[in-house]
């Protein structure tokens, strides 16, 4: 157990990790069995990813707790607070320390009272499971907040995407180890990818992705962001929050999904085959399905 190791940072800058199976890819080797479909049965190792109580504390009060991998804590500390809009900017958090407390781990943030704004979180349970986005509404009137509308650097080509989706699954350190985390990557206009971060929560792992992006000072309108989950409506608000004018998932998006990101201005593409794409863009559905006006 890494009970003993605490980190602490100031200012939003850097990456850190507190595998608690002392892993750098966060994942356990655990013994199992092989049974085939023939019946044959044969001991085996399968690496399991790790799965961490992380709690997220301003200024000493506990506002959430999440489900996650325990790995770019500080990106989390900082993306969870962005994409759930608690503070304005990365540069509102002064301090985060990293610290391991009986049955998981507390991301304590210094945060100025007039610089942040948790009240809605108030109205929520304290709790998240990993494929869990919205865990404890109180009213229903809280359960989708209205997102942010964001501008669009530039139009999205399908060749970009395709070179992002082609060259992710090399990307993806953990999920080769233990094939069971999610992935979201922020890619440039041509498709490059910038930076991946992974996790067992699908909104974890955006979440992960937004602070690691604010921190590197990557600009989120000249960006598309690649989802290796599906498109719930919480990826859209999040993504909104941060400013991503393009989102990328492997199955098409919910009716909320589209709704969202249609208010916000944000393109969704969803992979359909192994040649193209299904794409639900507001802009180009007020000419008309077939293009035209």
């Amino acid at each position: 157990m890494a009970s003993d190791r605490a980190a602490a940072f100031d200012g939003p800058a850097g990456s850190d990790s507190l595998s608690m199976g002392q892993s750098a890819d966060c994942s356990v080797r655990a013994e199992g069995e092989f049974r085939s479909v023939d019946g044959h049965h044969t001991p085996a190792i399968w690496s399991l990813a790790e799965e961490v109580a992380i709690g997220f504390s301003y200024n000493g009060v506990t506002q959430a707790v999440m489900m996650a991998t325990p790995a770019d804590l500080k990106d989390f500390a900082v993306g969870f607070s962005l994409a759930e809009e608690l503070v304005a900017s990365a540069a509102a958090i002064r301090a985060i320390l990293v610290e391991p407390v009986t049955g998981g781990i507390r991301l304590e943030m210094t945060v100025p009272e007039a610089d942040f704004a948790g009240d809605h979180l108030r109205e929520r349970s304290v709790a998240g499971r990993s494929g869990c986005g919205l865990c404890g509404v109180e009213k229903i009137e809280n359960a989708v907040r209205e997102s942010r509308r964001v501008a669009r650097g530039f139009t999205l080509e399908m060749a970009a995407v395709g070179r992002a989706l082609e060259a992710l699954p090399g990307l993806q350190v953990m999920n080769r180890v233990n094939h069971s985390v999610h992935a979201a990557a922020a890619c440039d206009p041509a498709g490059n990818i910038l930076l991946v971060r992974e996790d067992v929560g699908r909104h974890n792992a955006l979440d992960k992705l937004i602070g690691a992006m604010a921190q590197a000072g990557v600009p989120a309108a000249e960006t598309f962001v690649v989802l290796t989950s599906r498109c719930s409506f919480e990826m859209v608000q999040k993504a909104a929050a941060a400013g991503v004018p393009h989102l990328v998932s492997m199955s098409a998006p919910t009716s909320l999904a589209r709704d969202l990101a249609a208010r916000a201005g944000i393109s969704l593409t969803a992979l359909r085959g192994a040649d193209g794409f299904m794409v639900f863009d507001a802009a180009h559905e007020r000419k008309g399905t077939d293009g035209n006006p």
